[in-house]
């Protein structure tokens, strides 16, 4: 369902600044949203809010090194959107991280949890900092002094931190010490991707790669495709995408290539999906040095002929540049905004199916909330029953999109922007301005 991109509130709306950096996380959010609000014909006004960050924290950390030297790190705590309920979003560590990067991803939690009708407004952090070169006692050092800078932010009814890149339940873990020991309470609520024995839900850890798989044999099914003679290749060997290909594996799809920093692993007959999750445990999470499967490079795993491709690693991985070869008759996005705008208008010309990332990867934020909610109650529910809405959830959500996509004959990426802009426009419209 081809639809051309043109350029709306730029000129109707108070002259945005223009975009500049079309690789720009921020300025690529802003491009689909544009897209919606044309199509909903937003007021001007509702637009500037609903584009525009609520809160912009920007912290320095400093931290007490090892070696007895202090270091001071800067993070960010991006609060997009608190109308549909308390701001919710991870938090990560990397060296590379920015602030634009971190608003456009609180951008997406927001559409992201609006899409799958989670009562969750948006938010994103990041920690400028190299967690591979720290070791656990400047990690920890580090997570708690960000915490209590931060410790008027967060709070189970205001803003609720998860994992992200580089971080992980042992980190969550210290953000809830460090909350509750200021709060004088433990409060297990506010963060999610935290250990069971902590507040934790059940099939939390897998949650993002299970709503990619439950999403993808969707599309499968609207395509007339079967599982069982479908073919994946999987950017991206983390905890989604090494989840996500065990899973479609275990549909009956034949994963026949993964990657991840240390290259792309191939085999026509199909790759042994718990063998090398197995091998990339044992090796410091890495598949370096997997002898079972020819190497290739990132480009050719984007551009190999499949049926399925899971883009689950960064950003702006797919571009124009790529777009053009890709064979894969659906797209499912585990990673955030692995697909630039240019890109976009490509793929949809060749008719491929893109699930986007404030669908595919929803999964996470789905079982984030029925984390929440468990802590809130203090009842805490078995994997089955956590699987099995979750399994609703996605399914429904992806119904939804699809159903908005043909309605407004457009691609499902811009039907869930659509679907979601419109979700907390009206929220907002019932709601009203205070003042």
């Amino acid at each position: 369902m081809p639809f051309k991109r043109n350029v709306y509130a730029r000129s109707v709306y108070q002259e945005p600044a223009p975009i500049l950096d079309r690789d720009n996380p921020f300025q690529s959010m802003m491009e689909r949203f544009d897209i919606a609000a044309e199509i909903l014909e937003l007021d001007p006004g509702l637009y500037e809010y609903l584009c525009t960050p609520a809160r912009i924290h920007i912290t320095a950390i400093p931290v007490t090194m090892d070696d007895g030297r202090m270091k001071v790190f800067e993070g960010f705590r991006v609060i997009h959107n608190d109308i549909l309920g308390p701001s919710k979003g991870g938090i990560r560590y990397a060296p590379d991280v920015n602030l634009d990067e971190v608003k456009a991803l609180a951008a997406w939690m927001t559409w992201k949890c609006a899409v799958v009708s989670v009562p969750f407004g948006g938010a994103k952090g990041g920690v400028i900092c190299n967690p591979r070169e720290m070791s656990p006692g400047e990690l920890e050092r580090l997570t708690r002094r960000y915490t209590a800078n931060l410790i008027d932010v967060f709070g189970p009814d205001r803003d609720i931190p998860a994992p992200d890149m580089n971080t992980n339940e042992q980190i969550m873990a210290w953000i809830l010490d460090t909350y509750s020991m200021h709060a004088r309470r433990t409060e297990n609520a506010v963060v999610t991707g935290k250990p069971i024995l902590l507040g934790g839900s059940q099939g939390r850890k897998e949650a993002t790669g299970r709503g990619v798989m439950t999403v993808t044999l969707a599309a499968m099914e609207e395509l007339g495709l079967r599982a069982s003679q479908c073919s994946v290749a999987v950017q991206g060997f983390g905890n989604v995408g090494s989840t996500a290909a065990r899973l479609l594996a275990e549909q009956g799809c034949k994963v026949v290539a993964v990657s991840d920093v240390s290259g792309g692993y191939y085999n026509p007959n199909g790759l042994d999906i718990p063998a090398m999750i197995d091998y990339a445990t044992a090796n410091r999470n890495s598949l370096e040095g997997y002898q079972n499967a020819d190497p290739i490079s990132n480009d050719e795993l984007l551009t190999l002929d499949v049926d399925v491709l899971v883009p689950a690693a960064r950003e702006d991985q797919i571009t124009e540049k790529n777009a053009p070869h890709i064979k894969a008759k659906i797209i499912s996005e585990g990673a955030n905004g692995p697909t630039t705008p240019d890109a976009d208008d490509i793929l949809n010309e060749n008719g491929v199916l893109v699930i986007p990332d404030i669908l595919a990867n929803a999964g996470g934020v789905t079982v984030s909330y029925f984390e929440w909610v468990q802590d809130r109650q203090g009842y805490f529910w078995t994997l089955d029953r956590v699987n099995r809405r979750l399994d609703r959830a996605m399914r429904t959500a992806f119904e939804n999109v699809f159903a908005a996509s043909n309605k407004y004959n457009v691609s499902m990426r811009i039907g869930a922007y659509v679907m979601a802009i419109d979700k907390v426009a009206s929220a907002l419209r019932m709601r009203g301005i205070y003042a």
